[in-house]
């Protein structure tokens, strides 16, 4: 592998859906109401993604550094882990894609003020302390109620907000979906990273309830995301019936959901990972359509 492809295999691309999905949805809301705006939506977009690659990057450097990432891994490589890139390098690289946010992110200061300052530098500070500090979310249980939150009502919420100069509670119920579909994502990792975790200290909530926990969790969010938030949103508002074609992700999500009931583990569960992240952006296309119907 050439060193730039390190650096790819790093950003974890297969990820990255999770940040731009939410931008997309909001997209689609302000355009459904006249408020779209496109710099804006462009720059939220720039900054979902800088802060995924950065949080990825700093996954990356401090499971390495803390010993969660050992040669006895079952997920995808992870650069640091096996010597492709220095932990100093990898350090570095965070810090300087973090600070790279704050190019598209003045923009969007400038549009919506002091929020969006609070909403980007709470994002990193969490890229940053999902696994490093001393008390690590991830490390603690936390990390799906951080993903559901960031990866959701934050992220849909705040990019409605560039674009409208105003946000209501329903962008913010419809933010939900991503956010769930990240915590499906998530609950998977940890599933498939269970008997490793437990064995290092990382304390995540398949590994304080069990294996049996983490699918129902995933199963939960993936039938309340593609479901019970669009009903929501078309009844709350009286119309917007096509939206609810969303629901049909789940006939794409039927291999996925079979690997979890027949109680796949480990290695095998990366396909199902890679799975989840493609229903996430069937669901926002099919939505996002719908809605604009």
């Amino acid at each position: 592998m050439s060193a730039a492809q390190h650096w790819i295999l790093a950003a974890r691309p297969k990820t990255l859906p999770a940040g731009a999905t939410p931008v997309v949805l909001s997209a689609a809301l302000a355009w459904e109401r006249g408020l779209f705006h496109g710099p804006s939506m462009l720059c939220a977009l720039m900054g979902a993604l800088l802060i995924q690659v950065g949080t990825n990057f700093a996954n990356d450097y401090f499971d390495f550094i803390k010993g969660t990432d050992t040669e006895e891994r079952v997920g995808p490589t992870r650069a640091t882990q096996a010597g492709l890139v220095q932990p100093r390098t990898m350090l570095i690289a965070t810090i300087l894609i973090f600070l790279l946010t704050f190019l598209p992110g003045g923009y969007l200061i400038y549009r919506g003020g002091w929020p969006i300052l609070v909403i980007g530098l709470v994002s990193i500070a969490c890229g940053v302390l999902y696994t490093g500090g001393p008390f690590p979310l991830g490390y603690l249980g936390l990390g799906d109620l951080f993903v559901l939150i960031f990866f959701g009502p934050v992220a849909v919420g705040g990019a409605y907000y560039v674009q409208a100069g105003s946000v209501d509670a329903l962008v913010l119920i419809l933010g939900l979906a991503p956010g769930l579909f990240s915590t499906a994502i998530l609950s998977i990792n940890n599933l498939r990273d269970a008997d490793g975790d437990a064995r290092t200290g990382k304390r995540t909530l398949a590994v304080r309830f069990g294996k049996p926990f983490a699918r129902f969790e995933y199963l939960a969010c993936l039938l309340i995301a593609s479901l019970v938030i669009p009903l929501y949103a078309c009844l709350s508002t009286g119309g917007h019936w096509p939206a609810l074609a969303s629901a049909l992700v789940l006939v794409a999500a039927a291999p996925a959901i079979r690997d979890v009931l027949r109680g796949l583990e480990g290695a095998p569960l990366n396909d199902t990972l890679a799975k989840t992240g493609k229903q996430l952006v069937i669901f926002t296309v099919l939505f996002c359509v719908g809605w604009l119907l």
